[in-house]
């Protein structure tokens, strides 16, 4: 059975024994039709391993960390409210009236246009509070990937509802989420937990410890558990001690963040939608997130800068043109001023200093 329609918003997280913390969301749950291949009371597993059958590989461990996280069923909807727009384009230049303020005015309003622009588009583009593009959140750290040899290498899902019909485009998301972490990613899709088909958070979180600890004989591991029944789903992930030294909290939020993005998109297939979150969130988790302040402070700095080159360049052009006026007054003036006006200027000093003047009666 497919997935029909939710939205799940934030808790607070806590900490259980050891090591081991949790944080997560819960949310309420809306209506939808089916999608996939299989009913939610049978089905098969397909490619993975399971923990009540197959090639289970089971082992002793201690201390894993816990995210949980609780939405309604992704909707088969065609449609999805999303927001977005960009707004674009400067003033038309206007024609040159020789007026020198009018030039600075229409300049200062083209700056303080592009400048509003570039804000409203990095505000608009940070999202709320921490997250990133889309609302999701925003990688700050940098991780290094778990050394190769730290996985005890299992298969990757474990299907009771048979929706994964091609285990091909599944695999491809989480061998890249592999690659790129050094965590082996298993997912476990349900519609019951010990039995019962409406289990609370404890219950859901009891059984994702017990589990992970009878799937795997490492902590290098992250069990994401998918589970979905009347028109709702939970999902909660496990991640081993060793694991969560890549799978912080941060990390976390950033893979729930793409399971909430795609679980909405009806064009995703089942297989592409948990292929193409865990494929997003390894590269978002191990890439630090570029700050969108950064290309407009350059922006910034670029219309400053060429703020200053133009009243440079202006204070150049005035000074250059108060030098030719003067040339041009010189030219224009009749040389026998310069003539008449230094012998009368010579005549007086002369006058001045004549020893042998008497004086004026």
């Amino acid at each position: 059975m497919g997935r029909s329609g939710g939205f799940g918003g934030r808790s607070s997280g806590g900490s259980f024994g050891g090591s081991r913390s949790s944080g997560g969301r819960i949310g309420g749950s809306f209506g939808g039709s089916s999608r996939g291949g299989g009913g939610i009371f049978g089905g098969s597993s397909g490619g993975g391993m399971g923990p009540f059958g197959g090639s289970a590989s089971r082992g002793g461990s201690s201390g894993p960390v816990f995210f949980p996280n609780t939405i309604g069923r992704r909707t088969t909807r065609n449609t999805w409210p999303s927001g977005g727009g960009s707004s674009g384009g400067g003033p038309p230049g206007s024609g040159g009236s020789g007026c020198s303020g009018c030039a600075i005015a229409i300049l200062v309003l083209v700056i303080l246009l592009i400048l509003g622009a570039i804000l409203f588009s990095a505000l608009f583009s940070s999202g709320v509070g921490s997250s990133g593009d889309g609302g999701i959140t925003t990688s700050t750290v940098v991780r290094e990937a778990l050394p190769k040899g730290s996985v005890n290498e299992t298969d990757y899902y474990y299907d009771e509802l048979d929706w994964i019909g091609n285990e091909t485009k599944l695999l491809s998301g989480m061998r890249h989420f592999y690659n790129e972490t050094g965590v082996q990613p298993f997912l476990y899709i349900t519609d019951n937990v010990n039995g019962s088909n409406r289990p609370s958070m404890d219950e859901l979180d009891s059984f994702a410890r017990q589990l992970y600890d009878r799937l795997f004989t490492d902590e290098a591991h992250l069990l994401l558990i998918f589970f979905e029944y009347d028109n709702s789903y939970m999902t909660r992930y496990v991640a081993g001690t060793q694991a969560k030294t890549v799978i912080d909290t941060e990390a976390g939020d950033i893979l729930l963040d793409y399971l909430d993005r795609y679980y909405f998109d009806s064009s995703m297939s089942d297989e592409e939608f948990f292929s193409t979150a865990f494929k997003d969130s390894a590269d978002r988790i191990m890439t630090v997130t570029r700050s969108p302040w950064i290309p407009v402070m350059l922006v910034f700095g670029g219309v400053v800068l060429a703020g200053v080159l133009f009243l440079w360049w202006r204070h150049a052009v005035k000074q250059k043109n108060l030098e030719a006026k003067r040339m041009e007054d010189v030219l224009k003036t009749p040389l026998d001023q310069f003539g008449n006006k230094e012998a009368e200027d010579l005549a007086k000093k002369y006058e001045d200093n004549d020893p042998y003047k008497g004086p004026e009666l």
